[in-house]
C-alpha cells in the first residue's frame, strides 16, 4: 500500500473514534426549560389507534454501540405508546445489507413484550443499504399491519449515511400517506435524514442521543394531530431555535514539497514541487427550529414566600430554599420569635415627602411585622409614633399586649403631612418615645428606635443623631435607596441600614430586622486614634460611574470611625490627569463634615500614576505641616482598577519603611501584577471582581484598619521633623536636632537676623536682577516660601514687597533667583534703600 494511502487510513481510523455520545443537536434554551422538556416527555400517552414500525439501521457504520442506543430510544418511545391490538401495534425492521424482520406489528399485545422482544435484538452488521430496506416495505407494505385503516408511522433510526439513493422511494412511501420521522444516531447525514423525513421537516427530524429531548420532539409532532396528549392540558408546544450538527472530515492544503517526476529524455529526472494535505474533523452547523412540549412546573407558582428558592422535586412536588428566620414551613411563611427582652419604638414618617402611600405601607410593614414576632411568650414590647413637623407617640410603649388590639390600633393612624423633620423627631424620640421609666442599668431592656422614611430630612440630623446614641438608643434605619446615605449617617453604620429598591421588597426586610434587634454589635475600633487616608484611582480607566461606586463604599466605610482631631482624622487624594488633595487630615473635624466632602471628591480622568500619587501623600498628606499626629498610628487605603500602578510599588513600600500601612484593594475581574507588588510582602491586598461588589469587603477592611490602628508605634517613623531636622528617640519620647537656620519642637521656625544683620544688608554694593518685580509678583500669587541661605542678599523697601509688614530677601546665586519670606516682621526703618 502507497505511504499516503496508508496515513490517509490511519487518519480515518483515528478520528472514526470521537466519542459517539457527544450531543450533535443543541436546543437554545435555559436549563429550566431543558428540565420541563425533559419532564414533559414523561407525561405524554398516546393511546389512539396506529401502526408505528422502527426500521433500525444496524450495519457496521453504526456500530453495536450506537445500535444499543438506537433500541433505548425505540424502547423510550414505547413507555408512553398504549400497546395492544385495537390501539397502538408496534413491529421492528433491523436493515443494513438486506433487510430483516425482528417482529412484526401484530406479534405482541402489550408494552412489556415489545420491550422485551427490543432489548434482545442482536446487531448484525454490513452495508448501509437504507434504500433497498424502504423499497422492501413499498413491495411488502407494513408486515402486521392495518394497512391505511389507521395512521402508519415508519420511524427510521440511522446515521444516514446510505450507500444507495434513499430520496425517490422516501418520496413513494410518504405519498402513500405514511409519516416517516427520521432519527439520527451517532455523526448523522442531517441533509440524508431530511430527504427521509416528511414535512415539516423540523418536526420530523430528532437526534436519538439525547433521548428525552428525542421522544418530547415526537410525541409533539403527534400531539399536534391529535394522536397523542399530555398527562396536563396545561402543555403548550412551543417553537424554540436550536442547532444540528455534523462531525465532517475535510481535507486541507497544508503546503508544498519537492517530488521527482521523469522527463520527456529517458536519462533525465525533473524535480518540481507537489502539494501535500492534512486531514482534520470539524462540526458544520445547521440552525433550524425545533418543537418541543413544555408542562407547568411545581414552582411556576412561585410557591415560596419572602425570598425563598423554589426547587422542582419530580413532576409535582417542590422544596423552598428559605432565607434565614422563615424556615420549618414548605412556602418559606414567617415563623419568627423576638426571644430577647426589648423595647421597640417603629418612628414612622408621615410627611408629604414620604406620601400616603409610603406611610400606609410603613403602617402594614409593622402590622406584619409585630403578627409575625410577637406572641404569648414573647418579652419584647412595641411603640409606634409618627412624625412630620412634630413627633407623636400614638402607641405608647407595652401599651398593648394583645396582637390583634395592638394591629387595630394601627389602622387608626392618620396620615399627617408636612415637613420632613427627621432630625427633630429623633431628638424627641430620644427624650419621650420610651414613656417615664426609671429603670436603669441591667434592670432597664434594651430600647432600639427603628425609623421608616423614604424622604429626605428638611432639618439637621448629625447632631440629634449622636444625641440618641449617646442615651444608649440603639438606631434602625429602614427605607429607600434614596435614602440610604442619610438612614447610614442616623445609625452611625450601614449594617444598621435595610434599603429596598422596590417598594414591594420592603416587606422581605422583617426577618433581617428580627435579627438586628436581638444581635448585639461587635464592638469595633472607633476609640481607637488613627490618621487615615483614602487614596481613590479617579483616572479614565475607572470611569466615572465607577469612581461613584468608590465614593460610595468609602462614605459607607467613614460610619464605622468616630472622627474627631483626638481619635480618628481622614484625608483624601485623588488621582487620575492630576492629582488633588481633596482634604487634609486636619481639614473637618467631624465625621458629617468629612462625608459631605467626601461626596464632592471630584472625578478627573485622563492617565493616572498611583506611584506618584503615594509621593505626593508621603510629600504632602502625612507630614506634621499638614495635620498628622507625631505617634499615631498612620494608613493609606489605595483604590484601584489596577492601571497606572506599575510605577507604586517604591513608593507604597517608602510609606511602610516610615510607619505608614498600605491596604490595596484592586478592582477588576483579573488581578494585575502590578498590584501584588504594590500590596507588598504582607497580607495588605483585598481583591474585589467588580465595583458593585465593594460593599461586600467593607468588614474586610474594617479589620485591617482597626488592626493597624493597634500596632505598635514608631514616634520618629514617620520623622515629626521638618525641614530636613534629625528625630532622636529618648525616655518614650523624641526631640528633633534642627538643621542651622531652624528652630522650634519640630523645626518648623526659621532663626531671624538680627536687626543689625538687616540693616547691613542694606550696604551691599551689588545690584539685583532686572526680574526682581517679577519673582516678587510670582511670590504674592502662589504664596510661596523658599528658604536659602546664600551670601549675597539685597534688600528693598515695602513698596516693592507682596506683603508690606514682611521683608523680602532676593538672593543671586548661580543664574538661580529664590526667595525668602522672613517671618519675623520688621519696621520700615530697617527696609531702607
Amino acid at each position: 500500500m502507497p505511504s499516503f494511502l496508508l496515513l490517509e487510513a490511519i487518519c480515518i481510523c483515528l478520528f472514526s473514534r470521537v466519542p459517539p455520545s457527544l450531543p450533535l443537536q443543541e436546543v437554545h434554551v435555559s436549563r429550566e426549560i431543558m428540565g420541563k422538556i425533559s419532564a414533559a416527555s414523561k407525561m405524554m400517552w398516546c393511546s389512539a389507534a396506529m401502526d408505528i414500525l422502527f426500521l433500525l439501521d444496524g450495519s457496521h457504520s453504526i456500530g453495536k454501540g450506537s445500535f444499543e442506543r438506537s433500541k433505548h430510544f425505540a424502547i423510550t418511545v414505547c413507555d408512553a405508546l398504549d400497546i395492544s391490538p385495537k390501539r397502538v401495534r408496534v413491529g421492528a425492521f433491523q436493515f443494513s445489507s438486506t433487510p430483516h424482520l425482528e417482529f412484526p406489528l401484530d406479534s405482541f399485545s402489550t408494552q412489556q413484550e415489545v420491550k422485551e422482544k427490543m432489548k434482545r435484538m442482536v446487531f448484525k452488521g454490513g452495508r448501509t443499504e437504507t434504500g433497498f430496506a424502504l423499497k422492501y416495505l413499498l413491495r411488502e407494505g407494513f408486515p402486521g399491519g392495518r394497512n391505511s385503516s389507521v395512521p402508519q408511522i415508519l420511524i427510521i433510526i440511522t446515521d444516514g449515511k446510505s450507500q444507495g439513493h434513499v430520496a425517490l422511494p422516501a418520496k413513494q412511501l410518504k405519498e402513500r400517506g405514511i409519516i416517516v420521522f427520521a432519527v439520527g444516531v451517532r455523526f448523522p447525514r442531517w441533509e440524508e435524514l431530511h430527504a427521509l423525513a416528511s414535512e415539516p421537516r423540523e418536526q420530523h427530524v430528532l437526534l436519538a442521543e439525547q433521548v428525552e429531548d428525542a421522544t418530547n420532539g415526537l410525541f409533539s409532532t403527534f400531539s399536534s394531530s391529535d394522536i397523542c396528549t399530555t398527562a396536563s392540558p396545561d402543555c403548550r408546544i412551543n417553537a424554540y431555535p436550536c442547532e444540528h450538527k455534523t462531525l465532517e472530515t475535510v481535507r486541507e492544503l497544508a503546503g508544498n514539497t519537492l517530488c521527482w517526476r521523469g522527463s520527456r529524455r529517458a536519462s533525465a529526472v525533473l524535480a518540481t514541487l507537489c502539494p501535500f494535505y492534512s486531514w482534520k474533523r470539524v462540526f458544520l452547523t445547521h440552525p433550524t427550529t425545533c418543537s418541543r412540549t413544555t408542562c407547568p412546573g411545581p414552582c411556576d407558582s412561585q410557591p415560596c414566600q419572602n425570598g425563598g428558592t423554589c426547587v422542582p422535586e419530580g413532576l409535582n412536588g417542590y422544596q423552598c430554599l428559605c432565607p434565614l428566620a422563615f424556615g420549618g414551613e414548605a412556602n418559606c411563611a414567617p415563623k419568627l420569635n423576638l426571644e430577647c427582652r426589648i423595647d421597640v419604638l417603629f418612628l414612622l414618617d408621615s410627611s408629604a415627602g414620604t406620601t400616603l402611600e409610603g406611610f400606609l405601607r410603613a403602617k402594614a410593614f409593622v402590622k406584619r411585622f409585630v403578627q409575625a414576632v410577637l406572641s404569648e411568650d414573647s418579652r419584647a414590647r412595641v411603640a409606634v409614633a409618627k412624625f412630620s413637623r412634630e413627633l407623636q407617640v400614638v402607641v405608647p410603649v407595652g401599651e398593648y399586649q394583645d396582637v390583634p388590639d395592638l394591629v387595630r390600633s394601627l389602622d387608626s393612624i392618620p396620615f399627617s403631612g408636612g415637613p420632613t423633620l427627621t432630625g427633630s423627631a429623633l431628638r424627641q424620640a430620644a427624650e419621650r418615645g420610651f414613656g417615664s421609666a426609671t429603670r436603669t442599668g441591667q434592670d432597664r431592656p434594651r430600647r432600639v428606635v427603628v425609623l421608616l422614611t423614604e424622604s429626605r430630612s428638611q432639618d439637621e440630623i448629625a447632631g440629634p443623631a449622636r444625641h440618641v446614641r449617646a442615651r444608649e438608643l440603639l438606631l434602625l434605619g429602614v427605607g429607600s435607596e434614596a435614602v440610604q446615605a442619610e438612614l447610614e449617617e442616623i445609625t452611625g453604620s450601614p449594617k444598621h441600614v435595610m434599603v429596598y429598591a422596590d417598594p414591594q421588597d420592603l416587606f422581605i426586610q422583617i426577618p433581617e430586622l428580627q435579627k438586628k434587634l436581638c444581635s448585639r454589635p461587635r464592638p469595633g475600633c472607633q476609640a481607637q486614634a488613627l490618621d487615615l487616608v483614602f487614596m481613590l484611582d479617579a483616572s479614565a480607566s475607572v470611569g466615572a460611574e465607577n469612581f461613584a461606586q468608590m465614593q460610595s463604599f468609602v462614605r459607607s466605610c467613614m460610619l464605622q470611625f468616630d472622627v474627631d482631631p483626638d481619635v480618628t482624622q481622614v484625608g483624601l487624594v485623588v488621582y487620575g490627569s492630576h492629582i488633588q488633595t481633596t482634604f487634609g487630615l486636619d481639614t473637618y473635624p467631624t465625621r458629617a463634615t468629612v462625608l459631605r466632602a467626601m461626596s464632592q471628591a471630584p472625578y478627573l480622568g485622563g492617565v493616572g500614576s498611583a506611584g506618584t500619587a503615594l509621593l505626593h501623600i508621603y510629600d504632602k498628606v502625612m507630614t506634621i505641616r499638614k495635620g498628622a499626629r507625631p505617634g499615631v498610628p498612620k494608613a493609606v487605603v489605595v483604590l484601584t482598577g489596577g492601571n497606572g500602578a506599575e510605577d507604586a510599588a517604591v513608593p507604597a513600600q517608602k510609606l511602610r519603611n516610615n510607619g505608614i500601612s498600605v491596604l490595596v484593594l484592586g478592582v477588576g475581574p483579573v488581578l494585575r501584577e502590578a498590584l501584588r507588588r504594590l500590596a507588598g510582602p504582607r497580607d495588605s491586598l483585598i481583591h474585589v471582581a467588580a465595583y458593585t461588589d465593594l460593599r461586600h469587603h467593607q468588614d474586610m477592611l474594617i479589620e485591617w484598619i482597626c488592626d493597624e490602628a493597634k500596632r505598635p508605634v514608631n514616634l520618629c517613623k514617620p520623622s515629626p521633623c521638618m525641614n530636613e531636622g534629625t528625630c532622636i528617640l529618648q525616655n518614650g519620647s523624641y526631640r528633633c536636632e534642627c538643621q542651622d537656620g531652624w528652630e522650634g519642637p519640630h523645626c518648623e521656625n526659621q532663626e531671624m537676623p538680627p536687626k543689625h544683620v538687616a540693616k547691613s544688608l542694606q550696604d551691599s554694593s551689588c545690584t539685583p536682577p532686572s526680574n526682581y518685580r517679577e519673582e516678587l509678583d510670582t511670590l504674592h500669587a502662589e504664596r510661596a516660601l523658599v528658604v536659602s541661605r546664600a551670601p549675597v542678599p539685597w534688600v528693598f523697601s515695602e513698596d516693592l514687597l507682596p506683603a508690606p509688614s514682611r521683608t523680602a530677601i532676593l538672593i543671586w546665586e548661580k543664574d538661580v533667583l529664590t526667595i525668602s519670606l522672613l517671618l519675623r516682621e520688621v519696621g520700615a526703618a530697617d527696609v531702607t534703600p
